[in-house]
């Protein structure tokens, strides 16, 4: 079946799944095949569960005509997505950046909402399956696309523009992340610059943060640029002194509006000033994009603040790398609070460097004050080096239920791998 044949199907049954355990009536089903599974073999399963079709590349299992046969079910639904996207023509905006894409989504989907009827990738699902299942599920009253696409190694998000074909994007920042992937931070910044590539061949916009002058290297010859930071930008903000939560004045029009959001650390200062920035740029008003930014509230692990007995809890352990390590626990560091304890998960996909990096950030932790700190992964074994150390959350866990603190302030982060918020039910009085 071509695409434009399996396109019709789609706006017939405009529900598309992966999963064969999620399926809900009405359905089309796509059978994905990995390394370790494959979909083809519960395809059956999709149909008793409701599905409507099953778009299948295996002939044995298309057994009739509610199976809908073709040479690569992925390829398909990546096919189908950028058919989809096709029928738009409205803004896709794409954010990509080795730290804060999914908090810089969150935030500008929520300023837009004001306005525009916005679509956005759900939780964090970014990658060659999640970029076509999220253009897929844009309906078509669409004013607004929001589109985060992640990557570890290179041509990636080269390949997901040509899915999303998107005209504008936001690279948030190019740190040590995905390292083991891109070969070092040179390849993250190529990476990453893939979006300003593609927007550069195709007449494309960008939002550019004005304080990294690395992006304003990166993006040379793209002609539409909207600046945002804290100085020599069109969208002018400074961080405010603040306690726990990020506080920011925006300077706009020869006013200053401030916003006090629910974000941990000024490190969130420049995902809060792209979302100013765009939604300065697409009409909305100041009041309203401070009431959509002091209205969000953040959670899955990301800058949350939680009150757990008499203890604070700063939790940030979705994913962790060298710089948003750094930039977490020097914040935490100035932090005017008392009893500062520092809950560390091993950083992942270091490659070659994994050792050296871990080391350089234990040299980093020395600089400050602790009350405690504790280490946890296979990453850190060997060079704890006074701090303590567990190798895996759940001894950690054990420990800090054995050793629980009182009236503390905690920073848990680390890879997602490393599960650190397992840690959270030990607390629990």
């Amino acid at each position: 079946m071509n695409i434009e044949d399996l396109y019709k199907v789609y706006l017939q049954f405009p529900s598309v799944q992966t999963d064969s355990r999620k399926v809900k009536k009405g359905d089309l089903f796509f059978a994905l095949t990995g390394p370790s599974f494959n979909g083809n073999a519960f395809a059956t399963a999709a149909l008793e569960n409701g599905a409507s079709f099953a778009v299948v590349d295996q002939k044995k299992f298309a057994l009739d005509d509610r199976y809908i046969l073709v040479e690569d079910a992925l390829s398909c639904l990546q096919k189908l997505a950028t058919h989809h996207r096709l029928q738009f023509n409205i803004p896709f905006i794409a954010i990509t950046g080795s730290n804060g894409k999914t908090t810089t989504k969150e935030l500008i989907t929520a300023v837009l909402q004001k306005m525009y009827r916005t679509y956005a990738t759900e939780g964090n699902l970014n990658n060659h399956i999640g970029v076509p299942l999220t253009l897929l599920k844009i309906k078509p009253d669409a004013e607004m696309a929001v589109i985060e696409m992640g990557a570890n190694h290179l041509k990636e998000i080269e390949s997901y523009c040509q899915l999303a074909l998107p005209t504008y994007g936001i690279i948030t920042n190019c740190g040590k992340a995905h390292i083991e992937g891109f070969g070092g931070e040179e390849g993250v910044r190529k990476g990453k610059g893939e979006l300003y590539d593609y927007l550069r061949l195709n007449g494309g916009s960008v939002f550019r943060n004005a304080d990294l002058q690395y992006l304003e290297e990166m993006a040379k010859g793209i002609t539409t640029q909207i600046t945002y930071g804290s100085s020599n930008a069109k969208y002018l903000g400074k961080p405010l002194i603040n306690d726990t939560f990020l506080k920011l004045a925006i300077l706009t029009s020869g006013s200053e509006t401030t916003i006090t959001s629910n974000l941990v650390g000024d490190y969130n200062f420049p995902n809060v000033m792209v979302a100013v920035a765009v939604g300065l740029h697409f009409g909305i008003s100041i009041d309203d994009v401070r009431e959509a930014l002091e209205s969000y509230v953040p959670d899955n692990s990301r800058s949350q603040f939680m009150q757990i007995g008499s203890n604070r809890v700063l939790l940030d352990a979705y994913n962790a790398n060298p710089s948003s390590m750094r930039a977490a626990i020097s914040n935490f560091a100035g932090s005017e609070v008392k009893d500062k304890r520092l809950w560390l998960g091993g950083m992942k996909e270091m490659g070659t460097e994994e050792a050296n990096e871990h080391q350089d950030l234990l040299d980093f932790i020395k600089e400050y004050e602790w009350s405690e700190v504790i280490l946890v992964g296979k990453e850190f074994k060997g060079i704890s080096e006074g701090f303590q150390w567990f190798e895996n959350s759940a001894e950690a866990a054990e420990h800090v239920r054995n050793h629980r603190p009182k009236d503390a302030t905690i920073l848990i982060k680390g890879s997602r791998g490393s599960k650190m918020e397992n840690l959270l039910s030990a607390l629990q009085p």
